[in-house]
């Protein structure tokens, strides 16, 4: 079973930074107007989770406390996309490429976009662990590069095989210090991971030209690491549409991390020309009323980012409860029931 001991202190860390560096500086609510397209703006959730829970009989229900699908209930409250992570070779049969296929058609059948996040590992890829797939460990660097780009191909290839093409393809997950370490370790060796994100840009687009790829960090707020991050692959030639953020605050100080993150979008805009997305946020579930407060700021903050520049917002597995994995950051109660933070994305 998964220890989520290092996904949990990155969030953790990350906080304890931002309070240390924060004094003094005060946030505002964006407003309720918006440059991007209303019809175009992504209200989404990762559910990379949603099959191996529903393989052990969780249950989920809705408003009314009736049992109902998951992503029937995600779909009741305003999301329109859905994002799923792919591993190379999991020790599990979920987040794999045939687990990935079957939720992508069952996801786009009920009317969802999608977006596919490559995590080139085995096992989870963050700020803390970006580890080779066990079957690539032995290779060199061209041949890591071109393993990224036949596994990305394949797995687009295959999906499109379904009927599914992916408007957004994630090279790499939370990668604030590149990826496929070490031969991608970005503060190492900025070229070596501006070319593998270039090798999974061109099997994406070899697939679909329309797709738009991710570059993905964490920490949105942290507008020095990205200005680090993108200008070392604008230095070295790396080829991407959007850059991607996560963001998870505590109740005693996502405004002002909100607010940061929405300087950091308008930052990116202005300094690199590209689009922004927020990939992943969440908050403690056992709050949801400061939750779905949070959620409405970023949404609308998101939303307000200068040229209509802002995609949207996804939420990073909000139907996990109770005991699963002992994440406490989805927004379903512990009996399984959805809870108000869903209801900003109605809006």
């Amino acid at each position: 079973m998964f220890k989520w001991s290092g996904k949990i202190m990155k969030r953790i860390s990350g906080v304890v930074l931002s309070l240390s560096i924060l004094t003094g500086l005060s946030y505002s609510v964006a407003p309720l107007t918006s440059t991007a397209d209303a019809a175009t703006f992504a209200k989404g959730a990762d559910v990379g989770w949603l099959s191996e829970m529903e393989s052990y009989n969780w249950a989920f229900y809705n408003d009314a406390g009736v049992k109902q699908d998951a992503l029937q209930i995600l779909k009741d409250h305003g999301m329109n996309s859905i994002r799923l992570r792919v591993w190379v070779n999991p020790a599990k049969n979920f987040s794999n490429k045939a687990d990935v296929i079957k939720q992508a058609v069952r996801a786009k059948k009920m009317g969802f976009r999608i977006m596919i996040d490559f995590h080139y590992s085995d096992v989870w890829a963050d700020p803390a662990h970006q580890t080779k797939p066990k079957d690539w460990s032995s290779k060199d660097f061209n041949g890591l590069m071109k393993a990224v780009y036949d596994h990305t191909y394949d797995v687009l290839t295959a999906l499109k095989a379904q009927g599914v093409t992916p408007e957004w393809v994630q090279v790499g997950n939370e990668t604030n210090n590149g990826m496929l370490w070490e031969e991608g370790r970005a503060s190492a060796n900025m070229k070596n991971f501006a070319w593998l994100i270039n090798s999974g840009y061109d099997a994406t687009k070899a697939v679909n030209s329309s797709t738009k790829v991710i570059v993905h960090l964490s920490n949105g707020y942290d507008n020095s690491l990205y200005r680090w991050m993108f200008d070392g692959l604008k230095a070295n030639g790396a080829k991407y549409d959007v850059i991607g953020m996560s963001l998870y605050p505590e109740k005693n100080n996502w405004q002002t991390l909100n607010q940061q993150t929405l300087t950091n979008m308008n930052d990116m805009v202005a300094r690199y020309g590209k689009e922004v997305m927020v990939c992943e946020v969440g908050m403690d579930a056992s709050d949801p009323a400061t939750s779905k407060a949070f959620l409405t700021d970023i949404l609308n903050k998101t939303r307000s980012v200068s040229g209509g520049k802002g995609l949207g917002v996804f939420y990073w597995e909000p139907q996990s409860y109770g005991t699963w994995y002992e994440y406490t950051k989805g927004a379903f109660d512990a009996k399984g029931k959805v809870t108000i933070a869903l209801d900003a994305f109605l809006n």
